[in-house]
Formats: C-alpha cells, sequence, structure tokens
C-alpha cells in the first residue's frame, strides 16, 4: 500500500499493512510523517489530551485534494491512540441499517474511517448525527403504522471523514467533527525528503539530487511522488544498473509525458484547449469538461487544484481562464487583450 495513499482498503491496524516492501511505505505514527507540520502539531496535542482523559478522540474531518494524506493520517491517529481502525467509504453506505451494521461492530475507542464522505446521502447523514453526539443510533423497522423505532448504544468512538469536496458536506454535518483540517499540497523540499524515505524502504539506490528533480515534479503530492518513484525504478532496474540519477530521472519522465513543472499529458491538454479553443477564456467548467471529454468532477478534482495553486490557471465570476505563465508553458503568444489582465 503506497505512502499517503487514499484509495485503497485499509487493513484494521494503522501498523499491519504487510511485510513486503510495496506494502510497507504508508508512515505508521507522527514522528514518521513528513509535511504538514501546523496539522501534526495539533494532533500531537489533541491525542496527547485524549489519552490523558483516557477517552476516545474527538471527531476529525481531513479536507484536500486528492494523494495529499488523509487516509493515512487516518491510520496514524488510530496507531497513536492504540486502537482499531475500520474503514469504509461514503458510497458504500446506501441506507441507516448499514452505517448501523458498520458502527454496531465498533469497540470502545475505535477509529471509523470514511473516505469520500461528501457522498453520504442526507439520511444516512442524519442517522450519523445523534451516533457522533450522544453515541447512540435510531432504526426505523418496518413501514407504515407496523414501524418501530430501536435505539441502539454504541461505544464512544472517533470518525475520521475524507473529502476532496469539503463544500458537498452540509453545515450541521461538518459542525459536529470537533476538528477539521485542509491539507495543503506539500513543497519539493518535503517531497524529496519523502522519496528518499520511499527508496530506502522499497532499496531502491537513489541520489539525493534525483529526489529533489522527481520531488519538483510530482505536483505537490506524496502519492504522485511514490508512483513516480516505482516507475523511475522500472527504467532504472531495465535500461540502466539500477542506480536512479538526476539524469535518468529526466529521461524517465519525458517518457512517461511528465514535464518540468510537474504537468502531465491531461494537464496540457486543459491548458491547450482553454487557450486554443476558447481563446483563453473565460469558459465555464462545464464546457472545459466536455471539450476534453472528462467528468465535471475530475477537472475539479483532479486537476484544478494543482493548476490553479501553481498559477497556470485562474477561477473567475465568468468562467476558467488562462493565466500568462500557462501561455509561456505552451509556447503560445498571449493575445494583446489580456496582457494587462493577467
Amino acid at each position: 500500500m503506497s505512502d499517503y495513499d487514499d484509495e485503497r482498503e485499509l487493513s484494521p491496524h494503522p501498523a499491519s499493512d504487510g511485510g513486503d516492501d510495496e506494502l510497507s511505505l504508508r508512515p505508521a505514527n507522527l514522528e514518521e510523517y513528513v509535511g504538514q507540520d501546523q496539522l501534526l502539531s495539533n494532533l500531537r496535542v489533541f491525542i496527547a489530551a485524549a489519552r490523558k482523559r483516557e477517552e476516545a478522540l474527538d471527531h476529525v474531518l481531513f479536507a484536500g485534494p486528492p494523494g495529499l494524506g488523509k487516509t493515512t493520517l487516518a491510520h496514524v491517529i488510530a496507531h497513536e491512540m492504540g486502537v482499531s481502525l475500520k474503514a469504509t467509504s461514503g458510497p458504500v453506505i446506501e441506507r441507516g441499517g448499514d452505517l448501523a451494521a458498520i458502527v454496531s461492530n465498533l469497540e470502545e475507542g475505535d477509529v471509523l474511517f470514511i473516505d469520500e464522505i461528501h457522498r453520504l446521502n442526507r439520511a444516512v447523514q442524519e442517522v450519523l448525527y445523534p451516533a457522533m453526539e450522544d453515541y447512540e443510533i435510531d432504526i426505523v423497522l418496518g413501514q407504515g403504522p407496523a414501524a418501530r423505532a430501536l435505539k441502539f448504544h454504541l461505544p464512544r468512538f472517533t470518525l475520521v471523514g475524507a473529502t476532496t469536496r469539503e463544500g458537498l458536506l452540509s453545515a450541521p454535518f461538518r459542525a459536529r467533527f470537533g476538528y477539521v483540517a485542509v491539507l495543503d499540497f506539500y513543497s519539493p523540499e518535503e517531497l524529496s525528503r519523502i522519496v528518499l524515505r520511499s527508496a530506502t524502504v522499497l532499496n531502491v539506490p537513489i541520489e539525493e539530487e534525483a529526489a529533489v528533480a522527481l520531488a519538483r515534479r510530482s505536483r505537490g503530492t506524496p502519492r504522485i511522488a511514490n508512483r513516480l518513484l516505482r516507475r523511475v525504478r522500472d527504467f532504472a532496474e531495465v535500461e540502466s544498473d539500477g542506480r536512479v540519477t538526476e539524469e535518468l530521472v529526466n529521461l524517465s519522465l519525458r517518457r512517461l509525458d511528465v514535464d518540468s513543472r510537474g504537468l502531465d499529458k491531461m494537464d496540457r491538454r486543459i491548458l491547450s484547449v482553454l487557450v486554443e479553443r476558447f481563446n483563453g477564456g473565460p469558459v465555464g467548467v462545464e464546457a472545459l469538461a466536455a471539450a476534453i471529454s472528462e467528468e465535471r468532477g475530475t477537472v475539479e478534482d483532479v486537476y484544478e487544484p494543482y493548476l490553479l495553486q501553481q498559477g497556470f490557471l485562474m477561477r473567475t465570476r465568468q468562467g476558467r481562464v488562462a493565466t500568462r505563465l500557462a501561455y509561456q508553458h505552451l509556447g503560445v503568444p498571449m493575445p494583446s487583450g489580456q496582457g494587462a489582465l493577467f
């Protein structure tokens, strides 16, 4: 299971992710976790206080783009609290009964991790309200006059939610989390440390300059850094002497269509369509997504955050607009009418 990876099925215990090196990249505790310094500092305090009081940690919501470590942090919390982690995802829980089956199997202090928590339907969210506040759940059995409500008392547990679309959570639901944290993109220095650590775990000889070069092209995202490291390792083992050098990184990523700023083929396609078909914008996200044959949610959640953070794209009331940097990166002259604006 990859370090800082948010997309695979999780095991009950955060440190039990396998004996082989491919399964051991995920940090097990706060000391091993790299980046998100302010968030980790706060978690240390909250976890220490909960353990001192011998209570379950308050509910936590992690928000941010994919691949930044939301699932990893859920594992870390369970490890630091010395409890088990039970994992599921929002789309899996369709009815209140599904949720009741999950929470009824929790033990005192356990961490319940719900990925894509924004995809829980409103009915399930409302069933969660008393579970989060009063540690009890109400289930209605039957229909019509014969219907009856049953109340189940639950052990005190910690709900950890992960979302890439915080704005889709209802205000009452969001307010029931004791701590809401938004994860930031990682700096090249932080990603370089992650790459070096992962290379050590995977037993991949790597030069420090190579780790820096790979980190700079990983879109500020640990998941991508580790994925690229694995692919570069393949090139090193098959077409070189097994050692990852800066030259090999540059050659490998060129063959993988990852450019010097970490943009892949789809990133460049978005910018090219925006610049060439829509004259740099503004254009609505629906039209932009249709032009590249991609889902709107994928454009907003996967591609736009990094393009916005790096200054290639701007969001305006009228729509998406390409910036001067986008034109420069594509090697396309910028229309004189837009130069004063961007």
